[in-house]
């Protein structure tokens, strides 16, 4: 049985893009990424991809980018987003991302975002090995000198940052204690068109309690905190 995130990736990828293309109104994102790893003329392997948010922000700043997901429903809506876009340096793959069909020492940077973390809830008992099967597939593509980057959740409604879940808090300790990774933060606030819009894409994704808490604060610009931690192989 689907858990809510899995029945959205499998399902729903027009409304999950009509979220993320909220986020991160002020542009803070790129500016973090260049910062970690020089993009012009990189080679990028991206993990999770999703609707290709990221993928089509990265996609005019460096040589190639190779976006994976495990949901082809998602993937398909990517695209028509980049068929749109007019990309060309843009391919996209159904996978796994324990197990990615990219051959070792082929990027210059590899790229997940808001994905390792869902193993925390759907693989409770086992997830560091998980997420470390992950992270040894980020590390393996890269050559040596490459950066990888990941991108999680610090909070959203949330003006400063803190992991909502003790479970991604320890997650986030073995990245950094286990695993090398370095963190800073930022914020990626969403911007809405209205406070109905906020609080419909905030019930869809978050769930009843943050969509309440928007209609009661009145956000049309939703906080958000995202963590960002990296290392180089």
């Amino acid at each position: 049985m689907l858990d809510h995130f899995q029945r959205i990736y499998a399902r729903h990828a027009e409304q999950y893009e009509a979220l993320v293309a909220r986020e991160d109104y002020q542009g803070r994102l790129l500016p973090a990424l260049a910062a970690i790893c020089p993009l012009a003329g990189a080679r990028v392997v991206e993990m999770g991809a999703g609707t290709g948010r990221l993928t089509r922000l990265l996609a005019p700043h460096v040589r190639s980018i190779l976006a994976m997901d495990a949901s082809r429903h998602m993937l398909g809506h990517a695209a028509g987003l980049i068929r749109r876009d007019g990309f060309a340096n843009i391919s996209l793959a159904v996978a796994d991302n324990r197990h990615l069909p990219v051959g070792d020492g082929v990027a210059d940077l590899s790229l997940q975002g808001w994905s390792f973390g869902h193993f925390t809830e759907w693989y409770p008992d086992v997830w560091r090995a998980e997420i470390g099967r992950a992270v040894d597939e980020m590390l393996r593509v890269l050559r040596p000198g490459g950066s990888a980057i990941i991108l999680e959740t610090l909070g959203t409604g949330s003006e400063t940052p803190a992991p909502p879940a003790e479970s991604l808090a320890a997650y986030y300790d073995y990245l950094e204690a286990e695993r090398g990774f370095a963190r800073t933060w930022l914020r990626t606030d969403y911007r809405f068109e209205s406070l109905a819009e906020a609080e419909s894409l905030a019930r869809f994704f978050f769930g009843d309690d943050l969509a309440d808490r928007v209609v009661r604060e009145g956000w049309v610009i939703l906080p958000e905190c995202t963590g960002v931690w990296w290392r180089e192989r």
